[in-house]
């Protein structure tokens, strides 16, 4: 418990005190690409980052723990009002990947179908994962992978994290066609934001050093009113990384090969020689994760729609976060989200 009490404390205080941060509400505000030349991270997340988290007074932190912290679930069914924090992407067909540009692995554009779904607004933040922490049901983000400030995307979190955060609210991470559909929307854009390419004023990338507060571009927002789709972190998706994933008889459903199926496409570009076809990583020897989006220290071409990224799901980086997805129940109606406190 000592371990994730130093996390708790400034992921819901900032820089004040406890007591405060617990009692007031806070305002709501308004995610390697490529070119996979630059890697998110090569390396286990425990050498990303040497800076290490300052513990808090004792006093506080019993203060914190005893106050009562229960779990936001909202059920698939709920019915009248969006789900905190969420909002609509509409279902329906679009192309998925490319045939211009990009890595082999984006290839070839294919129609996708999806159904309806909810999606977080934006990334999951240091405050609502601390929650989930408090609760005792999460662990704490690698403290060498981590960034200082509530309103701040969690990062050092492995996808089994952002796993059982997800389900701890009754929710789930979304497929790698969700997140594509929401991004590129019913035009099939480039960008979140449209075909223009990637500005400061849009996104948190182009090689800045740390990410921003969630929401904190909002001329960047998707099509449907999702913020930091492209930029500020990487964000975990459900999906297993498959390169041949686009070449299966699933793909119109959008759904990669089963893991032995992976393993041996995998095995076949080794043999191949073929390490490019999955970016500038070693081509891997397990079933990874995919993560999508791009992130703060992304230059601006690996910010496209299309772009896929995977590393092993244990891996807890500075760089990735993630955001969660949930059916859409026919009777439910869309609504503005109330941004997640």
């Amino acid at each position: 418990m000592r371990r994730v009490l130093p996390y708790l404390l400034i992921c819901c205080l900032g820089l004040t005190s406890v007591c405060d941060a617990e009692s007031r509400k806070a305002k709501p505000s308004s995610g390697v690409a490529t070119n996979r030349s630059v890697s998110p991270a090569k390396r286990p997340a425990k050498r990303l980052a040497k800076r290490s988290v300052a513990r808090p007074a004792k006093r506080s932190v019993a203060r914190l723990v005893n106050k009562p912290v229960r779990p936001t679930t909202v059920p698939a069914a709920t019915v009248g009002a969006a789900p905190v924090g969420m909002v609509r992407v509409d279902g329906g067909t679009f192309t998925m990947g490319t045939d211009v540009g990009g890595e082999p692995d984006e290839r070839p554009a294919h129609r996708v179908t999806v159904a309806p779904f909810w999606l977080d607004r934006t990334e999951v933040t240091n405050a609502a994962y601390g929650r989930c922490v408090v609760a005792g049901v999460c662990r704490s983000p690698s403290r060498r992978a981590w960034h200082r400030g509530r309103r701040l995307p969690v990062t050092g979190v492995s996808w089994h994290d952002a796993g059982k955060y997800c389900r701890w609210r009754g929710r789930r991470l979304p497929t790698e066609a969700q997140f594509e559909r929401a991004v590129r929307g019913p035009d099939g854009r480039r960008y979140p934001w449209g075909n223009s390419k990637p500005t400061s004023r849009l996104t948190i990338a182009l090689g800045v050093r740390r990410p921003a507060p969630v929401g904190s571009r909002p001329e960047g927002r998707g099509p449907y009113g999702h913020d930091d789709l492209a930029g500020n972190v990487w964000e975990w998706m459900a999906d297993e990384y498959d390169p041949f994933a686009y070449r299966r008889s699933t793909a119109s459903r959008g759904r990669p090969g089963t893991c032995p199926e992976i393993l041996a496409a995998l095995g076949q570009l080794r043999r191949q020689r073929k390490r490019g076809f999955t970016g500038s990583n070693p081509i891997p020897r397990v079933c990874e994760a995919v993560l999508r989006g791009g992130a703060y220290n992304y230059p601006a071409k690996g910010l496209r729609a299309t772009n896929r990224v995977h590393h092993p799901k244990h891996w807890r980086i500075k760089v990735a976060g993630f955001r969660c997805a949930l059916g859409v129940n026919p009777r439910t109606r869309s609504a503005n989200p109330r941004t997640e406190k």
